[in-house]
């Protein structure tokens, strides 16, 4: 496969904010595009993000010397991409760039071979595997940096189980979704309810508990309890860090933070899964609740940032079973399947998820059917968060 030229385009993501589409052109005209989408809850390990100008002058950098070269996998183009750049930050040419070609080269190749997406990086990376149909966390409410309310949790997801198909999950899920938004106006004498980055709702409640305790007894009421789990976002690196948390107006250390989440654990039936509980450096917050919560997945995101080698690390100090995987943390296809890697020798669970500033593209369902993702975080079931859906419907019929 060869690259005649490529193309950049400043687009808008789903707030509204700038940022890009990048397109590969093959020798023969056709035209394969990659749009990147943009993260608010962004940790402090993820690559450099550049600018539409910056974005334009890396693409120069590319196109240089990308016309003679010949590509036969995924792997040769990222590496190519990786022999431009050479630092770990992506600071030469932008990880936002990088990901953009690397996914639009790969759709060539894909063209070229006569296979989706999702095949070229399942052959490349994944050949050997069980086929795993995902659960679907979806955020229900929002709070933290993602809403402007009083929550200091970022995210409660409900998380469903598919038993049958996954058009009938997606539909109960849009069913319980909306239901919640009825039973929120009645409860709260609300004509409209305020919708947060990622279409989960996000008045203010009484505490950081609450909605835990609606959606559970939501999720009661509707007879969903074998399909229809609870999680948490926590992004507490927005509200502290090893040195200490700020937490419902009161100063809280990592142990106190840890028993908030013991008593949550302990009110709600429903809870499995806690993400980012500690700050992205504190590492001794996640291990220390591991070892007391073994049987529920403790999620890690900022701290680990779709990097192989942070994920390695903190494997080998027991601090997570679990990670998000967001392929713009680190910049190409390649790396973004070297963490899936690194994650499963470990047999820690993959998380592939979108960003709160999401574009129309679904490469992320592409990637996490490629690698058989244990689950993927779309937001929730509505506006543009529905082309995720779709995307899931039509791969796991």
């Amino acid at each position: 496969m060869k690259i005649h030229d490529i193309e950049l385009r400043s687009i808008f993501d789903s707030r509204g904010e700038q940022t890009i589409e990048v397109t590969v052109i093959d020798p023969e005209g056709r035209r394969f595009a990659a749009a990147i989408p943009s993260g608010k809850s962004r940790g402090m390990r993820e690559v450099s993000v550049f600018a539409f100008e910056a974005a334009r002058a890396s693409i120069d950098k590319i196109r240089e010397t990308v016309a003679a070269k010949t590509f036969d996998t995924v792997g040769e183009v990222d590496a190519f991409l990786l022999g431009i750049d050479g630092t770990p930050e992506k600071k030469i040419l932008g990880g936002n760039v990088m990901l953009g070609v690397s996914l639009a080269a790969a759709r060539a190749l894909a063209h070229e071979k006569k296979q989706a997406l999702w095949e070229v990086v399942r052959e490349e990376y994944f050949s050997e595997g069980e086929e795993l149909t995902p659960l679907i966390f979806s955020n229900f409410i929002n709070g933290g940096g993602h809403a402007n309310n009083n929550l200091d949790i970022q995210e409660y997801l409900v998380i469903a189980r598919t038993n049958g198909s996954i058009a009938a999950t997606v539909r109960r899920l849009i069913e319980l979704y909306r239901a919640t938004g009825e039973f929120l106006k009645k409860q709260f004498k609300l004509k409209n309810i305020p919708i947060g980055d990622e279409g989960g709702y996000s008045l203010d409640f009484p505490n950081n508990f609450e909605p835990l305790s609606i959606l559970e007894a939501l999720i009661d009421e509707n007879d969903l309890e074998r399909e229809c789990i609870l999680g948490l976002d926590v992004a507490a690196s927005h509200f502290g860090s090893e040195k200490g948390y700020v937490f419902e107006g009161k100063k809280r250390t990592g142990k106190d933070m840890q028993k908030i989440y013991e008593t949550y654990v302990a009110q709600s039936k429903l809870l499995y899964s806690i993400e980012d509980p500690f700050g992205e450096n504190d590492a001794e917050g996640f291990i220390a609740l591991r070892r007391a919560m073994p049987e529920k997945w403790i999620v890690g995101d900022d701290l680990t940032t779709t990097n192989a080698a942070e994920i390695e690390a903190h494997a080998g100090e027991g601090a997570v079973n679990a990670v998000i995987i967001k392929p713009n943390q680190i910049g190409t296809i390649a790396e973004t399947c070297a963490a899936v890697q690194a994650a499963r020798r470990h047999n820690i669970k993959v998380i592939f998820s979108h960003r709160s500033g999401e574009t129309e593209d679904v490469f992320m369902i592409e990637l996490a059917k490629a690698c058989s993702a244990d689950a993927v975080k779309i937001g929730a079931p509505v506006k543009e968060r529905l082309l995720k859906f779709n995307e899931l419907v039509r791969l796991y019929p």
